[in-house]
């Protein structure tokens, strides 16, 4: 080990890495340092307990395989997250881009005459040198929409990005439509790309409305995509390098996280990365990379590190979804679900007068019945449960649905059972 340090200086990398300017090998990083060999010599162990055992008998050979085990275990569970999966460069961020424009082809299902329609027509005509009032065009064919897109950082004039379009207006669909030329803004008023093309919409909408008629509708035909349907005309400028200095942000803000990150990069590159806060890490560039810092950056994002993971559970209320992190914790704690449901049925009766009477008149008479029926529930007890699977078989064996068990996820943690972070959506 002293052999790999030697000659290592403040902001250099230990070890044996290759040079900065050395073609650098992604698919070594995956695994540690040194994991073909642990491999190999956990094989070589476990060929010499197998020999020995035939000697000795199988019951002194537990505790050397155990050993041999958790050698193999060892070696395989080093690997951790690449940095690059966990943070993004300060200054490297997209840029939201919003335009407003029309779609012409629609066979009919266009806007139903607006007032803003009419008019965006005109002024397009009038650009091209046709004069006609607004009030004289049909807008049947045509609708209104809004055109948004999120341009990336180091995007160059020419390149292209993928655009959202969305009906403004009250058009049916647009099935069939064709964006014109529409220029997209940036939050300084400046274009900084242009769309155009054909439409891509993932639904539809058939059928004949009105009396007696019947429709059907797939998904959302009011909206549609266009990939690659922007062309960039003006570069956004980036810095992502300051004092010689890389900022590294968190998608997922942690201060364990962030100070896992700082140790696992100096590990690589001497004293060079601190972190700031639950958020950044800032990174010295060394001296000797500080000419190329894009290969730096690349170094640094194949770094490994394990992540801290926070005991949050995640509960959607529209969908029934519950997503649970593998350090939630409940505590002893006593659970009865029970439910009520309340049936109410409406019907018509039909009185009539007796036959041959000499008055009366058939009359619909409503009726209603109501029932409640409420499930009998038992009071459960539950132990500790230190990990998320065995909160899952708990939970399972209660015989509850997904949308009972948001409420006793709700309960648990008013009750302060549930050591985790409970979000419902």
């Amino acid at each position: 080990m002293r052999s790999l340090l030697k000659g290592a200086t403040d902001g250099e990398p230990r070890g044996p890495h290759p040079s900065l300017h050395a073609p650098f090998d992604f698919q070594a990083q995956k695994r540690p340092a040194g994991w073909h060999s642990s491999v190999a010599s956990a094989g070589a162990v476990s060929q010499t307990i197998w020999k020995k055992a035939v000697k000795f008998g199988p019951t002194k050979l537990i505790l050397p395989v155990l050993c041999c085990y958790f050698a193999l275990a060892g070696a395989v569970s080093a690997e951790g997250v690449r940095v690059r999966d966990l943070v993004m460069v300060a200054g490297a961020r997209d840029n939201q881009l919003v335009g407003y424009g029309l779609v012409v082809g629609l066979a009919g299902d266009g806007d139903k005459d607006p007032v803003y329609t009419k008019q965006t027509i005109a002024n397009m005509l009038q650009r091209y040198g046709i004069n006609v009032p607004a009030t004289t065009l049909s807008s049947k064919n045509v609708a209104v929409v809004m055109v948004t897109a999120d341009i990336p950082a180091f995007a160059k004039p020419g390149g292209r990005i993928d655009v959202e379009v969305a009906s403004m207006g009250d058009a049916k669909s647009l099935q069939g439509g064709v964006l014109l030329q529409t220029p997209l803004l940036g939050a300084d008023n400046k274009t900084y790309a242009v769309a155009q093309g054909p439409l891509v919409v993932g639904g539809f909408t058939a059928g004949q409305g009105g009396a007696g008629g019947a429709t059907a509708t797939k998904n959302i035909p009011t909206s549609a995509q266009i990939i690659g349907g922007a062309l960039v005309e003006r570069e956004i400028p980036t810095t992502i390098v300051r004092d010689q200095t890389v900022e590294l942000l968190l998608r997922d803000p942690d201060f364990t996280s962030a100070a896992l990150m700082a140790e696992a990069i100096n590990q690589v590159f001497t004293n060079s990365a601190t972190a700031v806060d639950s958020t950044s890490v800032r990174v010295r560039i060394p001296d000797n990379a500080q000419c190329s810092p894009i290969n730096f950056i690349a170094r640094l994002e194949s770094v490994e590190v394990t992540p801290d993971t926070p005991a949050r559970i995640i509960l959607n209320e529209r969908t029934g979804t519950i997503v649970a992190t593998a350090n939630i914790h409940i505590s002893s704690c006593a659970v009865a679900q029970g439910s009520i449901t309340i049936n109410v049925a409406s019907t018509l009766n039909v009185s009539q007068p007796n036959a041959f009477s000499n008055g009366g008149s058939t009359a619909v008479t409503p009726s209603t019945t109501t029932a409640v029926t409420e499930k009998k529930g038992s009071l459960i007890t539950l132990p500790e449960l230190p990990t998320v699977e065995k909160v899952a078989a708990a939970l399972n064996a209660l015989g509850v649905t997904p949308r009972d068990m948001m409420t006793i996820f709700q309960t648990m943690k008013q009750a302060g059972a549930l050591q985790a972070e409970l979000i419902i959506r």
